[in-house]
């Protein structure tokens, strides 16, 4: 049966319905993630190979520069593991957010050209960061499994979780960042500055003991709450918990810090959070993209 012209409905003009949307067109963003990979890796001789020689020389340093010649790993058992595990995490979460703040001015001739729900371009930087993260991951694993790595249903949960609060969390603050970098290219330096001191707020590279004993005791701990809010350190607790703690001995006394549950809930809640106030704030600034570009 032909419906009539005059007798269908009409929609307003560059409306969408925001990051359902993409859920509903995923051969756009797989296209925009092909492309982002063919600029990336334009000329280059071994191209996805380099995704893993990176992590495997960054394990390898880490090992014996940090492991074996300051000699941490006769202080953290296993510490390379311990280490690494924070890092991709961290690496992971810094892809997607960085990428994803110049997403939309780097894609400026489609943006002006072309309508299309925009979130589509913070979305492909989180899926061009995941095939990044693949080799970490496996980097990682191979290493874990070297070392001993016995996991149970438990710890693969952990990891799960913690992959999935990265993933919002970074994503929440990619539609922020691209947003306001449309208006405010000051915006690309602000987020360099975070990703720069990232590391160091959360448990990569040291124990969450060693905070607990300098915050846990001040204004109440409240320090220290807010510390253990953040995202990436219940995340970067869970890929602990996942990575390494799976490689410890059973009779060795746990490292996980109390109420890791709860702490996890509260960054997943807090992740999901961040992805509602991003949406919001981006479709709020979406109608202006192509003027100001």
């Amino acid at each position: 049966m032909t419906v009539a012209l005059a007798d269908q409905p009409f929609r307003h003009p560059g409306h969408s319905r925001g990051l359902l949307e993409v859920i509903r067109q995923p051969y756009l963003t797989s296209l925009i993630v092909h492309k982002e990979l063919r600029q990336r890796y334009r000329g280059s001789l071994f191209g996805m190979l380099w995704s893993y020689a990176k992590p495997a020389t960054q394990f390898l340093v880490f090992y014996f520069a940090i492991g074996v010649f300051m000699k941490m790993n006769q202080n953290i058992d296993n510490y390379v593991i311990y280490m690494f595990s924070g890092i991709i995490a961290v690496n992971y979460f810094s892809e997607i957010f960085g990428n994803s703040t110049r997403s939309i001015v780097s894609n400026a001739p489609l943006v002006k050209k072309i309508y299309l729900p925009r979130e589509l371009f913070p979305v492909s930087s989180l899926w061009v960061a995941f095939i990044h993260f693949l080799p970490q991951l496996a980097i990682l694993l191979v290493g874990a499994v070297v070392v001993g790595w016995r996991p149970t249903l438990l710890h693969l949960l952990a990891i799960v979780g913690g992959f999935v609060i990265v993933s919002l969390f970074a994503l929440g603050l990619g539609l922020i960042g691209g947003a306001l970098n449309v208006f405010y290219r000051d915006a690309e330096n602000f987020v360099d500055l975070i990703l720069m001191v990232v590391t160091w707020v959360s448990p990569v590279l040291y124990e969450w003991q060693m905070v607990h004993d300098v915050l846990g005791g001040r204004f109440h701990g409240i320090l220290w709450y807010m510390y253990q809010l953040n995202p990436m350190t219940a995340a970067i607790e869970l890929f602990h918990f996942g990575f390494w703690e799976a490689t410890l001995p059973s009779e060795s006394a746990s490292s996980v810090v109390p109420g890791l549950l709860t702490w996890a809930l509260a960054g997943l809640v807090i992740s999901a959070a961040t992805v509602l106030i991003g949406e919001l704030v981006f479709r709020r600034l979406d109608p202006k993209f192509a003027q100001e570009l």
